[in-house]
């Protein structure tokens, strides 16, 4: 069995709604409360959030983007297989 850290967790999580929703990192930080830089951060395991914080992203996803997630920060932290997103940045695609 194999256990994934609580920032991979996130940033996985937070990638695979923002991208559901069709949403860019800066749409996304306006939507929830907070700025390109620090979601940018959490997305790349670069930044560990505090429970505020989550909380606020979290009640931000339900104001703004949909409030049928009913979203907590405890699901922000949940692991789902299938949220895992195969997104691959410009610059690394092979050629």
């Amino acid at each position: 069995m194999t256990f994934t850290s609580s920032k991979k967790i996130l940033s996985m999580n937070l990638k695979y709604y923002r991208i559901k929703y069709t949403l860019s990192q800066e749409k996304f930080a306006e939507k929830v409360g907070s700025n390109l830089v620090y979601i940018n951060q959490l997305e790349n395991c670069k930044r560990r959030p505090t429970i505020d914080m989550l909380d606020k992203i979290a009640d931000g996803m339900n104001k703004n983007i949909d409030s049928k997630l009913k979203m907590t920060s405890s699901k922000l932290l949940r692991y789902d297989s299938s949220h895992k997103t195969n997104f691959i940045r410009i610059d690394e695609k092979k050629k």
